[in-house]
């Protein structure tokens, strides 16, 4: 298929802050040095093909209106295989390595399990042809359980042992073309694992049936050798009241408590780190301390309105805060910087798919930069070292090494007076990052 679908839309290159030109990089150089590694090893960015490819701009009070120049196609496999060669014309155009896929994004779903699968073969031979000439590897790949109506009651959590079944078979496929496809990780994310009410919820059971599938997957993987990062997406409210995937601390506790910590890491967002009553930095140290970050989805939330709205990353206080983590790391891969994001629905001409990526592409090369002038500066770091000094000698040190119990520091404490504290300086560390911004 040689059809051009953006014609308009040049090869987007670096051209530097001073440009006006909107079909430009303004900070982000794919081939710019910052800590040792260039912006594209560091950033590793990926296109999300379930908003930038199938969005239509629908919201929850209105119909889609994006305008897309395959949505002509009236076959819907004829439509998916075009769908697949502008996702190409895309990457190539914004010089983006990656791309992630549910199941059901890039192939119809059929009248059967088997159907879906051939539907699926069939476009993921067509995505790995063009993988070879383009040059593109996969970020991830997962399953969609969550849109069809068998999942209303959820997939690994349904009530119905049946649909249980099935969501293992899709999964099963999943892995399998996520493999072929030499995908880095694979995702599990529970969209409907949770509940409404728990009146109605054998909640106990409902938790074990989801370690049960989550200990099958990794022992599939492994069957097949599949060798890619296993992650678990934390989401929180949306659709069900209750997820059973909460957040970084709840898919913690939920990984320990089943024994499953090993096998699997955590796919972190943004937008549902903010639902969740959290900042996008509080998820990621949390799983960057705990050994389990795995890979980020790379959005932002609207602040007033309180719902998962998927924007395209425009505030640069926020991307330093996560590149900061990201450089205490040894970076993100084989996980990546997945722009899961949908632009706003009054933007719905086929170029504002490129306007959105690059404002998100120059937000987080401008993080990236700042964060490590302030990683090599170390003034935050150090105070924050210097804040807990207790611990790394004397008394303090005692403790971790776990010399004490309650009597013998009741001993030492007794007649101890005054205790010093000192200022935590809130104000001054966050006009210290300010600074550098």
């Amino acid at each position: 298929m040689s059809k051009e679908f953006f014609p308009n839309v040049p090869k987007i290159k670096y051209e530097g802050p001073e440009s006006d030109n909107p079909f430009a990089f303004k900070f982000y150089d794919p081939d710019k040095k910052v800590a040792g590694k260039t912006m594209r090893e560091h950033l590793r960015f990926s296109v999300a093909y379930w908003h930038t490819m199938t969005g239509d701009g629908s919201d929850p009070f209105g119909v889609g209106v994006n305008i897309r120049p395959w949505l002509s196609i009236t076959d819907k496999m004829e439509q998916a295989k075009a769908r697949m060669h502008a996702l190409f014309e895309v990457l190539d155009k914004l010089d983006i390595d990656f791309f992630c896929f549910h199941d059901r994004d890039i192939a119809p779903e059929g009248e059967t399990l088997r159907e879906s699968h051939r539907n699926l073969d069939e476009i993921v031979s067509l995505a790995k042809q063009l993988m070879g000439e383009h040059k593109v590897d996969l970020l991830w790949g997962t399953a969609c359980l969550f849109q069809h109506p068998r999942f209303t009651h959820g997939a690994a959590t349904s009530c119905n042992a049946d649909i249980f079944a099935y969501a293992a078979g899709q999964v099963k496929k999943a892995m399998e073309v996520t493999k072929e496809l030499g995908g880095h990780n694979y995702v599990f994310w529970g969209g409907r694992e949770g509940y409404d009410t728990i009146w109605n919820t054998d909640m106990k059971l409902e938790l074990d049936n989801m370690a049960r599938f989550l200990e099958m997957a990794a022992d599939y993987a492994k069957k097949i050798g599949f060798n890619g990062q296993l992650l678990v997406e934390p989401k929180p409210k949306e659709p069900t009241a209750h997820q059973y995937d909460y957040d970084v601390g709840n898919i913690l506790a939920f990984l320990l408590g089943y024994g499953l910590a090993d096998r699997f890491r955590i796919n972190i967002e943004q937008n549902h780190a903010i639902l969740a009553g959290h900042t996008f930095q509080h998820e990621i140290r949390l799983a960057r301390q705990n050994g389990m970050l795995g890979s980020l989805d790379a959005n932002q939330g609207d602040y007033l309105l309180g719902w998962d709205t998927d924007q395209m990353t425009t505030s640069i206080p926020e991307a330093v805060a996560v590149m900061y983590e990201v450089l205490h790391t040894d970076g993100l891969a084989p996980g990546g910087m997945n722009f899961d994001a949908k632009l706003r629905r009054g933007s719905f001409e086929p170029d504002d798919i490129f306007l959105g990526h690059i404002a998100a592409m120059d937000t987080y090369a401008r993080g990236l930069e700042i964060a490590a002038r302030m990683k090599d500066a170390g003034t935050v770091d150090t105070f924050v070292a210097d804040r807990y000094s207790s611990w790394k000698s004397g008394i303090g040190a005692e403790i971790v090494a776990g010399k004490h119990d309650f009597d013998s520091l009741e001993k030492y404490i007794l007649d101890k007076a005054p205790i010093e504290i000192t200022s935590g300086r809130r104000e001054w560390v966050e006009a210290e990052i300010n600074r550098f911004i």
